[in-house]
């Protein structure tokens, strides 16, 4: 019980000497085992290790969803993106729609404390008409960054690695080519794929720099676009790595990482932040080895099986957070109500689906989470959870395939696996075989009846709970709302050009 009273008592003491600190990693497509702490032969990560070493690395955690818009609407309000009505799907340059104002999120939950918020990086929930569901209208006082996902635009003849190397890929055609945006404005059309990170790392430099300065309390979000497809580089990266254009994409995200422990150090709030670290869903295996790697995990991107939703994921804290590993079952969910307990700010008064993890952070602990449930890229109340993990069992109510899980040999991946109902559910043991691939046999073993219905219980009761919000997606497209720094220019999409330099 001795660290039990230690660790309490450090959190009193933090928040009674100054508002706690805090840095949001995370990652785009990133597989469980893409990293070198996670055991990938040719992933060069240090300061990911380091922070793995030094900090409280987690074996179980889990994103809400298998693509993009949807993981992140659930990581800035701990809520189902079913709630928020992110689904199906992602949002496009020209959604109507986008992440609902009067959803919160946690710089809305930490700005009223006296946090100086920032982002940079992927937003990827929403720009809509006038920018109206751009970070800056959901709690961010700062923003740099790219408003949805980097692959959405022409990119055949933009340089991803220097010095003349060009995008591996066509990308989506027939929109206006990648901006960048600084607060609510277009700086540059299209976006020069080299530079760009080392802008991210200054500007976090900048906001760290002054907030400390100001004796401000901070958050950082940064949500990159490492390592989704296309993958790019700058000068500092670019063939450092012995993975190929993967691998360098994946080491520059870590020299900012790093360039952002060096900077908390030398301001002198290292031992004051909180810094987590996680990734959106699992690797895109349909890129084959330009698409990231599951590990042990079965299939990927766009599935509910371990591969596509399983993430890594680590909290680090200096002198706080004592280094370790935890199996304690966690979520992106919880992220919100964990920061809103560390600062003392109030949680918002809606339904959360997430539960603070400072049991788990601080004594190490079992947490609160029960159960996790899988949805998939497009949720319905028709079908409900694919999935439930409850503990170490996991039972899959429905299987489906996906297209950006295909070309792996295992058939239950792919794009022409078709949607499966199982009754009884498919049961597995998440700690003997994560890789989902002994089904248990419940006749065999009297005893995992109860587990099916413990199981069911808690699924039967959390569908009850879920109203599904308007569907933000479904509002459609409108071309003229794509982000172009000329708007009476004709004609578009070719003429939405502007800035040379970042």
């Amino acid at each position: 019980m001795e660290f039990v009273i230690v660790g309490f008592s450090l959190l009193a003491l933090c928040q009674a000497a100054a508002l706690p600190n805090f840095v949001l990693l995370f990652t785009d497509d990133l597989g469980y085992g893409d990293l070198g702490f996670s055991g990938h032969p040719s992933s060069l990560t240090p300061n990911l290790d380091w922070l793995a070493a030094h900090g409280l690395r987690f074996t179980d955690f889990y994103s809400t969803s298998p693509v993009c818009s949807p993981s992140r609407a659930s990581l800035l309000t701990g809520r189902y993106q079913t709630r928020s009505g992110i689904y199906p799907g992602v949002l496009y340059p020209g959604s109507i729609g986008g992440l609902p104002l009067n959803e919160t999120t946690i710089a809305e939950v930490l700005k009223p404390l006296g946090y100086a918020t920032a982002m940079m990086g992927k937003w990827h929930l929403g720009y809509g008409a006038n920018g109206t569901y751009l970070p800056t209208r959901q709690g961010f006082d700062h923003y740099l960054g790219i408003p949805y996902s980097h692959d959405m635009g022409p990119c055949r003849n933009l340089t991803c690695f220097p010095p003349d190397v060009k995008c591996f890929g066509i990308c989506d055609v027939g929109t206006v080519t990648v901006p960048l945006m600084k607060e609510e404005t277009i700086t540059q059309q299209p976006v020069d794929f080299i530079d760009l990170e080392d802008a991210y790392s200054h500007f976090a430099t900048e906001f760290i720099r002054n907030a400390t300065q100001k004796h401000q309390p901070f958050f950082l979000y940064y949500p990159s676009h490492h390592t989704h497809y296309p993958q790019y580089a700058g000068w500092k990266s670019v063939g450092r790595s012995l993975r190929g254009p993967f691998g360098d994409a994946l080491l520059e995200f870590d020299s900012t990482v790093g360039n952002i422990l060096k900077t908390l150090k030398e301001t002198r709030v290292l031992d004051n932040t909180l810094v987590f670290f996680t990734s959106d869903n699992g690797p895109e295996l349909m890129r084959m080895s330009r698409g990231g790697n599951a590990g042990m995990l079965k299939c990927g991107k766009g599935t509910t099986y371990e591969g596509g939703m399983r993430e890594p994921a680590i909290a680090y804290w200096s002198g706080v957070i004592k280094p370790g590993v935890t199996h304690s079952l966690s979520s992106t969910l919880d992220i919100l109500p964990t920061f809103a307990r560390l600062a003392g700010a109030p949680l918002p008064k809606v339904q959360l689906d997430g539960v603070d993890m400072v049991d788990i952070l601080f004594n190490h602990g079992t947490g609160q989470r029960k159960a996790m449930f899988y949805y998939p890229v497009d949720p319905s109340e028709k079908y409900g959870v694919f999935a439930v993990r409850m503990g170490k069992y996991k039972a899959h109510y429905y299987t489906r395939g996906s297209a950006q899980s295909d070309t792996t040999p295992d058939k239950d991946c792919g794009l022409f696996t078709p949607l499966t109902y199982h009754d009884p559910p498919l049961l597995f043991d998440l700690e003997s075989d994560p890789s989902e691939n002994y089904r248990l046999n419940v006749k065999a073993r009297p005893e995992l009846v109860s587990v099916l219905q413990n199981i069911k219980d808690l699924k039967d009761g959390f569908e009850a709970s879920m109203q599904f919000g308007e569907s933000e997606i479904r509002k459609g497209t409108d071309p003229k709302l794509a982000p172009c720094c000329n708007p009476e220019c004709s004609p578009k999409p070719q003429c939405c050009r502007c800035g040379t330099t970042l």
